[in-house]
Parts: C-alpha cells; sequence; structure tokens
C-alpha cells in the first residue's frame, strides 16, 4: 500500500502523468473510481477520438495567466505524440483545420495508454473512491479500496463537465483542502441557449462567421430546439459572457448589402432570392423573423440595407449555455499562478500536483484539450 506516486483521475493526463513517471522507474498508483479508465477519451471525437491538434499553440488557450501553458506545450508537442501514436501502429488522418482523428475507434487510444501503463509497470485500481486525503509527512488516502500513502499525489479528475460519465468537483474541493486558489468556473465549448424561439429551425446548419469580445470563428453553426451549437458556436462559448452580443455573419465572403441593392430591380421574394446563398428552409425562416416576405422590387433602398447589414452582422443576445451537462470542458479551475508552469506542482504544498481540465487552462475545440492533457501530464511525470 505504499507508493512513490499516487494519481487521482484515470483520464487521458492522469494516465499520461502515470506512464511518464512509472518510465522513471517511480512506483506509481492509478485509482479511477469510475469501473474502467478513459471514458471521456472514449466518448471524443464521435468515437474516433481527436487526440490532438498539430497547429497547437499557446494561443489557441484561455487562462487567466496566458502564458502559464507555453512551457508544457513546448516541452511535450502534438508531433511527440503522433511518434506515439505511430508506434502503436494506431491509423489517423487529419479531418480538417489540424485535427487529428483515429481512422478506427478512440479505444484504439486508450488501449494504447493501457500498455504503456503495463510497461511501465503502474498499478492501476479503478471502483476506487478517495473519502479522505491527509498530509504530514507524506500523503495518505483512504479509500473504499484501503489506506494508501504516497510522496507526491497528482490530481487529475477533470472538471465538472459530462457528470453522466462520472465527472464531479472533486479536484475543487481537494484544492480547496490546501488552501489552492481557484478561479470562476462554467461550462465551456458548450451550445448556447436562445429560450427556444429557433425551435422550428432545429436541424439546420449554416456556414458562419461568429464573434464576440475580438474572437472570432468561421465554422457552421447549427439550430437546435434550444437555441444554437455546432462547432463555430462552441468554439465561441469559450469568450461568451451573459448579456454580450454574440455577432453572426451568416454571409462571410458576401458583401449582403451590395448584394440586394445590385438586385433591387428584382421582382423576386427575398425568401427565395436569398435561398441561392443560404439552406433555403433557413433563408424563408430568417426573412420572416426580421421582415415580410416581399419581392425585392418592393423594398425600399433603405430597406434591403437594413437587411443586408442583419444578413452581415446578426446581433444574438444568448439566456445562458446549456450547462456542465453539455458541455466539453470547464472553463477555469486551479489557479494557474499557484503551480509551477515546470511540473505542475502546487507553490504551497511539497508534492501535490493539478493537471489536465482541472487547471485553469482550457483548449478550443479540434484536440487542443487533449494535447494539454498530454503536456500537462508530461511535465508532471518528470517532477514527481
Amino acid at each position: 500500500m505504499d507508493h512513490d506516486v499516487i494519481v487521482i483521475g484515470g483520464g487521458a493526463a492522469g494516465m499520461f502523468c502515470a506512464i511518464e513517471a512509472g518510465k522513471r522507474g517511480r512506483r506509481v498508483l492509478l485509482i479511477e473510481h469510475n469501473a474502467e479508465v478513459g471514458r471521456k477519451i472514449i466518448i471524443s471525437g464521435g468515437g474516433r477520438c481527436n487526440f490532438t491538434n498539430v497547429n497547437t499553440r499557446p494561443e489557441n488557450f484561455i487562462s487567466t495567466n496566458p502564458h502559464f501553458a507555453k512551457s508544457g506545450l513546448a516541452r511535450y508537442t502534438p508531433q511527440d505524440f503522433v511518434e506515439l501514436v505511430k508506434k502503436h501502429n494506431i491509423a489517423f488522418y487529419e479531418k480538417k483545420l489540424g485535427q487529428l482523428f483515429c481512422r478506427e475507434s478512440s479505444r484504439q487510444i486508450v488501449d494504447m495508454l493501457l500498455v504503456e501503463c503495463k510497461r511501465a509497470k503502474v498499478k492501476l485500481l479503478t471502483q476506487c473512491s478517495v473519502t479522505q486525503i491527509e498530509k504530514n509527512a507524506r500523503f495518505t488516502l483512504y479509500t473504499n479500496r484501503g489506506k494508501f500513502n504516497c510522496d507526491s499525489l497528482v490530481i487529475a479528475t477533470g472538471g465538472r463537465s459530462f457528470p453522466k460519465i462520472g465527472a464531479t468537483g472533486f479536484g475543487y474541493d481537494i484544492a480547496k483542502q490546501f488552501g489552492v486558489k481557484m478561479t470562476q468556473t462554467r461550462p465551456s465549448l458548450v451550445a448556447l441557449s436562445a429560450g427556444g424561439q429557433f425551435s422550428a429551425l432545429a436541424g439546420i446548419s449554416v456556414d458562419a462567421l461568429v464573434s464576440t469580445r475580438k474572437h472570432s470563428f468561421r465554422e457552421n453553426i447549427l439550430f437546435t430546439h434550444r437555441g444554437m451549437s455546432g462547432p463555430a458556436i462552441l468554439q465561441i462559448s469559450n469568450y461568451w459572457q451573459k448579456g454580450i452580443p454574440v455577432e453572426i455573419d451568416l454571409l462571410p465572403e458576401i458583401n449582403a448589402v451590395e448584394l440586394l441593392l445590385e438586385n433591387s430591380s428584382r421582382n423576386e421574394k427575398l425568401g427565395n432570392f436569398l435561398s441561392r446563398s443560404l439552406p433555403e428552409r433557413f433563408a424563408r425562416a430568417f426573412v420572416v423573423l426580421i421582415t415580410e416576405d416581399r419581392p425585392l422590387n418592393q423594398f425600399s433602398h433603405a430597406e434591403l440595407r437594413s437587411i443586408g447589414e442583419r444578413l452581415n452582422s446578426w446581433q444574438m443576445n444568448f439566456a445562458q449555455t446549456e450547462g456542465y451537462d453539455r458541455a466539453e470542458v470547464t472553463l477555469g479551475g486551479i489557479d494557474a499562478g499557484e503551480l509551477s508552469s515546470t511540473t505542475m506542482e502546487t507553490k504551497k504544498v511539497a508534492g501535490l500536483y493539478f493537471i489536465g481540465e482541472v487547471v485553469d487552462v482550457t483548449g478550443w475545440l479540434g484536440g487542443y484539450n487533449f494535447q494539454w492533457a498530454w503536456a500537462s501530464g508530461f511535465a508532471s511525470g518528470q517532477s514527481v
């Protein structure tokens, strides 16, 4: 029951830390409260796991300390993880924008990590819940599977996102116990709710440029019964603040005012005309939302100018996110100022580490959060 290192959390960051520590000859115990490790890995990327992004840069991450992630990301790069994937003969492909996915199944990534854990002589204990942690000269953990002691304790328990796969606020409780400061947390990479006003448009996808607070993303938006989702909305949710409008350019490569004015003499209804540039069902519904569907030659130039401006700059005020149940990640967490950027060890408590999503480092959609898991796991694994 005596170990050099105990890692709590058998997700991407926790497994990677355990592997790296084990490779250094450390006696490592990896604890997971679920019946299997890597549950979030398994469901990610539609079951194919977007395991990294080749374009990863510090600018792709949000933190109250924007420089914190630089060291970890530099020490373990996307190419380093790609080499590990190749070593295990896992076929993969680039989908778009640097996003790498398994060709077959995300379970291949979990199996790869389990093989690496075995090679590193990591002891794995699933269905193990920690009920109490004490710190004297060493850490003592009380669990439903017995009592364990260690010199180094790594918290890799993630955030509150996806409670249905076992996510909890455990890591935040440990931070509070040891006096480690946190930043405010909230659901992110998550759909935004608009009070059901678009329920008639549910299922329609539109290529759009979505912006808020000087941040913009050009990808699809997807209308839902509750509001909007799709890659562009998930991306902007990292920066969204209640009360601040989200601007949506529905025709990002077209000056809609010029287009409408150039065709102002046409005896063609506005909805039909716009369906040449937008999905037909959406074009007709959008026209009804903002005006009356009349032939273009029955609108004044001022009216057409106003409609065009709405098409290129539709201002949306969302009520809220769809919550942790539907969020891919938790924004915020352990204050980066409390940790060493090179080792992930807390400055206040010797031997206590926080890694992965539990830390106030949140990546964009597209494999960035997995890369942070590998990088922070690697950094801590070299130190514990």
